[in-house]
């Protein structure tokens, strides 16, 4: 039977070669920036990194990242729960919570893993979410994950919209939350937030946003698209990634206001 296995794999791979599927792995030999060097020596142009800054190779960040490993060694060694908080981990949080204008922040190792944590932790049965067609996979996995009713609305139609938060709130649901990306990956339109948060507010419902690929350049202080669309202040809980625009390897955050109002 597991000859069987691979015998299939092999087969599929196969088949998705000859149908010009198969994706073949590109080797960047050279640090990543806008001039890379690729495998066989040649130079290209890089049109395929989320580096929109060109932080990654930074001279600043790099001391910055030694430094880190020289003082407090690499890796974690433990999770939070069962050790305790970094103080370099804890002043990040805030610095990030500070800069985005919440009140805290939580780190996580990737973005996919911060929405899929996120909507399960907070939402029962009793819930509803509303997600925006085009969000992201990981914020649509980590609804999946929630046992809240889920409804769906066209990408930016705030007139749907409106019309799944009557359905939502006539279900009897408990609590509402709408969750959008701030910037969709796909075409870079921006999410009209404005028009989200003041449905929001009318329907009494929370607001969650994906940043992801906003922050550090969207709006006039780099701070995403809630202050490109001068809601903030008016957002519940952001999400994003320190491995795209802030030149991070990895690393994501969830950040989220006490209380409203």
């Amino acid at each position: 039977m597991r000859g069987e296995f691979y015998q299939q794999l092999t087969n599929d791979l196969e088949t998705a070669r000859a149908e010009g599927l198969f994706k073949e792995e590109r080797i960047i030999t050279s640090a990543q920036q806008a001039d890379i060097t690729v495998a066989d020596g040649s130079h290209v142009i890089n049109f395929c990194a989320n580096n929109y800054l060109g932080l990654a190779n930074h001279p600043d960040l790099i001391a910055a990242a030694k430094a880190g490993m020289d003082s407090h060694g690499f890796g974690m060694a433990s999770v939070v729960l069962f050790a305790a908080l970094r103080t370099a981990i804890k002043s990040l949080n805030k610095k990030l919570a500070a800069f985005l204008g919440m009140e805290d922040a939580i780190l996580y190792s990737s973005c996919f893993d911060a929405n899929g944590g996120l909507f399960e932790t907070l939402l029962g049965a009793e819930d509803a979410i509303i997600s925006d067609a085009l969000n992201h996979a990981s914020i649509i996995d980590g609804v999946r994950l929630c046992k809240a009713k889920r409804y769906r609305y066209a990408n930016n139609d705030m007139q749907e919209l409106e019309a799944r938060l009557k359905e939502a709130r006539e279900a009897g649901a408990r609590h509402v939350l709408i969750a959008t990306d701030g910037v969709f990956s796909m075409d870079g339109v921006i999410a009209n937030l404005k028009g989200v948060c003041d449905l929001a507010d009318k329907y009494d419902a929370l607001v969650m946003v994906d940043d992801s690929h906003a922050v550090g350049f969207v709006g006039e202080n780099g701070r995403g698209s809630h202050e490109y669309c001068d809601v903030m202040g008016r957002v519940d809980i952001i999400t994003g990634t320190l491995g795209k625009a802030l030149g991070g390897a990895s690393g994501c955050y969830n950040r989220g206001r006490a209380k409203s109002g």
